[in-house]
């Protein structure tokens, strides 16, 4: 046996590392021009390792320390306009005070990567992870990749930002992990060859950079009713475009790495009855629920959304069609609605002849634990069709 996963294991090189060191590790081996970013936690692990890779010259990129991630944003929009790769990291207040920015980036379509440590938004403060930091930004025209582990927080950035490149998209990118709960923890994570990685995402070649006085462009121009909407629709457009460029480049990452990747993951649901869905690492804890209770002869599964933006409509619908009962994990809220995870499932689910019952959750804000008894508790519920219209709350104290 032993010999046998010593073959398998062969010519591959495994790092203990955590999330943000992952992601860190991959950044390094992609060598962008510019990185701009101000430290906050839990997203800090990121950008304090990948200023020792520039302190310690393994990488050539130029590292911007600004006053704010206002700036911080806005050094990167900068680099990217003027034709360099670029990159910055961010969590929480600091996503929100980037807000303005994020829009910019993307109506000026700049391939960005954006690594961030999801965290719970003030007030009250608090550092720990949920998913409302990102979601509010789910419609600023970035795609949006969430990532179980720090295997996926490595792969989902090195798999993004060759997306984001495409000549047929031209958009920036959010790659999310969950803040301490993926970016403190340290897991075995594989990391490719630097040759690898080089030749994976290849060179970056602007199409229109603001540098080339040959060929001179305006940024940021001042655009009326005359030609505002038109510009929207190429967004659209190029949103859409996304989804057939996503599919090629999680093949090709497939080839190179043997690690399969999709919209969706359709963990044991092709027989389920009851399936949960969920985004990041919620989803570790409850395959090993579906595990356990597929030993006991029940019929469940789970269906993890790893990409947000462009939302799989299409790969959902046809996952969860003719399920008896489907309960939609949030880690995010919105006040005076359903939440947002729940809200677009339930659309992409409405013209199904065959509709399941769906149950909306919200569990873990602020960082509270979601353990597997919550989750044992919840396909119990579906597997008695107790749902209703009203959200139900994980481990909340009443």
């Amino acid at each position: 046996m032993i010999k046998k996963i010593m073959a398998k294991l062969k010519g591959k090189k495994y790092e203990a590392l955590t999330g943000g060191a992952a992601v860190a590790e991959a950044m390094r081996q992609i060598d962008p021009d510019v990185v701009a970013a101000y430290p906050i936690t839990p997203q800090t692990p990121i950008i304090e390792t990948f200023a020792q890779f520039v302190a310690d010259g393994k990488v050539g990129t130029e590292l911007i320390d600004v006053e704010s991630e206002h700036s911080a944003l806005s050094a990167v929009v900068g680099a990217s306009s003027a034709g360099g790769r670029a990159m910055t990291a961010t969590s929480s207040q600091g996503l929100a005070l980037m807000a303005e920015i994020v829009y910019v980036a993307s109506g000026s379509r700049l391939p960005i990567m954006m690594a961030i440590s999801n965290r719970a938004l003030s007030a009250p403060i608090n550092i720990h992870c949920d998913h409302n930091d990102s979601m509010f930004l789910r419609d600023a025209s970035w795609m949006q990749f969430y990532s179980e582990n720090a295997q996926e927080a490595y792969d989902n950035t090195l798999i993004a930002l060759k997306v984001a490149e495409n000549k047929k998209v031209q958009l920036p990118v959010m790659v999310m992990q969950d803040g301490f709960i993926t970016s403190h923890n340290v897991e075995n994570v594989l990391i490719l060859a630097d040759k690898k990685v080089k030749s994976f995402v290849g060179k970056y070649e602007p199409e229109y950079p603001l540098l080339n006085f040959e060929k001179p462009v305006t940024v940021g121009p001042l655009d009326l009713f005359d030609y505002f909407f038109e510009h929207k629709y190429q967004q659209i457009e190029a949103m859409e475009e996304s989804r057939k460029v996503i599919k090629e480049v999680d093949k090709e990452f497939y080839k190179l790495t043997g690690r399969k990747y999709d919209f969706v993951e359709k963990y044991k649901t092709v027989d389920a009855d009851f399936v949960i869905v969920a985004l990041s690492s919620t989803c570790g804890t409850a395959k090993m629920v579906v595990d356990d209770l597929r030993k006991k002869g029940k019929k469940v599964g789970l269906l993890k959304i790893r990409v947000m933006r462009p939302f799989p409509e299409k790969e959902i619908s046809k996952a969860l069609e003719g399920k008896k009962a489907v309960a939609v994990l949030d880690r995010s809220n919105s006040y005076g609605s359903t939440s947002p995870v729940f809200t677009e499932v339930r659309s992409a689910l409405y013209n199904l002849k065959k509709r399941p019952k769906l149950q909306n959750y919200v569990y873990g804000l602020g960082g509270r634990n979601i353990g597997l008894k919550d989750i044992e508790k919840v396909f119990a519920e579906l597997m008695k069709c107790q749902v209703s219209d009203n959200i139900k709350y994980i481990g909340l104290r009443k």
